[in-house]
């Protein structure tokens, strides 16, 4: 069961593994990523950013999708990390149920619109969010567990 999908353009870190992994529960990670996916050193990182309390995934978006369609995490608490939305939009066409999308901390170096402190998207971010509303998922700007969820608004 998902129990949580969100953007963090850092991944599992200290905010992530600690707060979230508490708060939902979580008995799974899974970073979405093709290419952190095929990284060792990447991956090491990860591991060990990740509470000893849960399991960690890193796969491509394709294996990632297959994995979830196919009731592979059913019986576990799987919260999903990525770091672009264009990932979610991939995985929804695909066929994983996702139905709200938290968005944490976004920068990118070629900026387009500012959404708060947190949040520098470039166009393809904000064309993935135009997906993503189209194919009805519901997108939310959360720090935190403890911030209250503000929706998002293209």
């Amino acid at each position: 069961m998902i129990v949580g999908a969100r953007v963090d353009f850092r991944l599992i870190h200290g905010q992530v593994g600690n707060l979230w992994a508490n708060a939902r529960q979580v008995s799974r990670f899974m970073v979405v990523d093709d290419d952190v996916a095929t990284d060792d050193t990447q991956k090491q990182v990860l591991r060990m950013a990740t509470p000893a309390t849960c399991k960690l995934s890193v796969l491509p978006v394709d294996k990632a999708a297959a994995n979830i369609v196919a009731g592979k995490y059913d019986t576990q608490r799987l919260f999903i990390v990525a770091k672009k939305p264009e990932v979610y939009a991939r995985l929804v066409k695909a066929g994983v149920k996702i139905d709200e999308l938290i968005l944490g901390n976004m920068t990118t170096m070629n900026s387009v619109k500012k959404y708060g402190l947190n949040l520098n998207c470039d166009q393809g971010d904000l064309d993935a969010f135009a997906e993503l509303e189209k194919l009805g998922v519901k997108m939310v700007v959360q720090l935190t567990p403890q911030n209250n969820p503000e929706p998002f608004k293209l």
